[in-house]
C-alpha cells in the first residue's frame, strides 16, 4: 500500500500551511455591483424622454360678433331666470291673500247660512265646470231663480244666503259665489233653473 506525499510529510513532522482567514463580503461593494450602471448621472437603462412641446395651438380671439352673441344668449338667460322669479312669487302672494280672503270669509259667513232641514227640493247648478247641487224649500228655490237668495261654497258645502250676505261675500271671495242669479238675464244663461231640473230629492240626478 502506497503512502501519499502528504501523509509522507507529515510523518516527518510538516504540518499543513494555515488556510487564510475567511473575509466578511463588502457589502458596499457587493450593492454596487448590484445597482444598474449610470450614465451621466441617470440611471442605465432609463427612458430619456425630451419635453414635449405644446401642441394646441393658441385660443382664436373672439370676434365682435361672438362677444355680441354671448351678451345676448346671457341677457336671455338672466331675463327667464327673472321671469321665473316673479312668476313664484306672484304665485305664493296669491295663495297667501286667497288663504286670507278664505279665513276672513269663514269668519263672515259665521250663522248667516239660510239652508233648511225641511228643504224637499233640489236646485241644480253648475260650479267649477260640475254640476252640483243644493237641497231647498219651495219658497228658497223661487226665492233663488229671482235672484233674492244665493249659494256660497263653504268647506265642501253649499249654502244659502241672502243677496246681501251673497253681495258681501263677492267683495271678500268672489270665487266662494256658487250661484246668483241674474232675474233680468235670459233662461238660457242658467238652463237648470226651469222647472224639469227639479227632481224628486229621495232621486239620483
Amino acid at each position: 500500500m502506497s503512502i501519499s506525499l502528504r501523509d509522507q510529510m507529515l510523518g516527518l513532522g510538516f504540518k499543513d500551511a494555515p488556510k487564510p482567514p475567511k473575509q466578511k463580503p463588502d457589502v458596499k461593494r457587493e450593492l454596487q455591483k448590484r445597482a444598474p450602471q449610470q450614465r451621466n448621472g441617470k440611471p442605465a437603462g432609463a427612458a430619456h424622454y425630451a419635453p414635449r412641446k405644446p401642441t394646441h395651438t393658441p385660443n382664436k380671439p373672439r370676434t365682435r360678433e361672438d362677444i355680441d352673441l354671448a351678451k345676448a344668449y346671457a341677457i336671455r338667460a338672466q331675463k327667464e331666470k327673472d321671469e321665473r322669479i316673479e312668476a313664484e312669487r306672484i304665485k305664493q302672494e296669491e295663495a297667501r291673500l286667497k288663504r286670507e280672503a278664505k279665513a276672513k270669509l269663514e269668519a263672515f259667513m259665521k250663522d248667516k247660512a239660510l239652508n233648511s232641514a225641511e228643504a224637499e227640493h233640489v236646485r241644480h247648478f253648475e260650479y267649477g265646470g260640475k254640476i252640483k247641487r243644493v237641497h231647498v224649500t219651495a219658497e228658497q228655490l223661487k226665492a233663488l231663480n229671482a235672484g233674492i237668495l244665493g249659494v256660497v261654497q263653504m268647506n265642501g258645502r253649499y249654502v244659502l244666503v241672502d243677496a246681501a250676505t251673497l253681495a258681501e261675500v263677492e267683495v271678500i271671495f268672489a270665487q266662494a259665489i256658487a250661484l246668483k242669479v241674474d232675474p233680468n238675464a235670459p233662461a238660457a244663461d242658467d238652463p237648470y233653473s226651469d222647472p224639469q231640473y227639479q227632481v224628486p230629492d229621495d232621486l239620483v240626478w
